[in-house]
């Protein structure tokens, strides 16, 4: 894979609660001259001048423990504001009671107020999860109508990505479904794992360290 390749695979993101507007321009920019498919901002920075760029924003980050009707009230305000991708939090704690009923009902109500064509990217954070529950997350993505699913906000304290999630993800969902990795991945090896793994979006606030490594 080649140093446009890998790039073209990237969301450049920046997601720190401090995250101010120069620091959202300053990531737009990097994107650019990095050559990244796309960006990746908290909603209440929308709406920005993406440069040619895809704009992904987040929707019940980092807990996902959101009423469903706000996550779909976010979701539908990122795309009036010039969102094409939503990355949303699944219900976590509805995860883990076993309640795949809300888990899904969750999802579908953001795939409602984000329709077609925007991309609607579900995290599951697998860390917390296991793999039984990692597979029964993807099928309640799937039902609900998700164009992916991605491992991690980056913001659990049980960890991001990792190559055994991201390749239990693809098996379950197979070609129906993209995987995006994303939390922790710092480095080329990590990332080049996550793809052979499976990956085809790489969630990465390291964009630029990592595609130097590329030459």
């Amino acid at each position: 894979m080649n140093r446009e390749e890998l790039a073209q695979m990237i969301d450049h993101t920046l997601l720190k609660p401090e995250a101010t507007a120069a620091d959202v321009a300053a990531l737009i920019a990097q994107g650019v001259d990095l050559g990244v498919y796309s960006v990746c901002v908290s909603p209440s920075r929308l709406p920005v001048d993406p440069m040619g760029l895809k704009v992904a924003a987040v929707c019940g980050f980092p807990s996902g423990a959101h009423a469903s009707q706000v996550k779909a009230a976010e979701a539908a305000d990122a795309i009036a504001k010039g969102a094409q991708e939503i990355d949303m939090v699944i219900n976590l704690g509805a995860a883990k009671d076993g309640d795949w009923e809300l888990v899904q009902s969750d999802i579908a109500a953001v795939r409602a107020a984000a329709p077609s064509p925007a991309v609607l990217k579900v995290i599951i954070e697998s860390a917390a999860l296991t793999d039984a529950e990692i597979v029964l997350a993807c099928q309640s993505a799937e039902a609900a109508g998700a164009d992916f699913v991605k491992t991690s906000t980056g913001f659990h304290p049980a960890g991001g990505a990792s190559v055994h999630a991201v390749a239990l993800m693809k098996q379950t969902v197979g070609d129906r479904l993209q995987v995006k990795a994303s939390g922790g991945i710092r480095t080329l090896a990590t990332a080049l794992e996550m793809v052979g793994a499976g990956a085809t979006r790489l969630g990465l606030s390291a964009s630029a360290a990592i595609l130097a490594e590329l030459g």
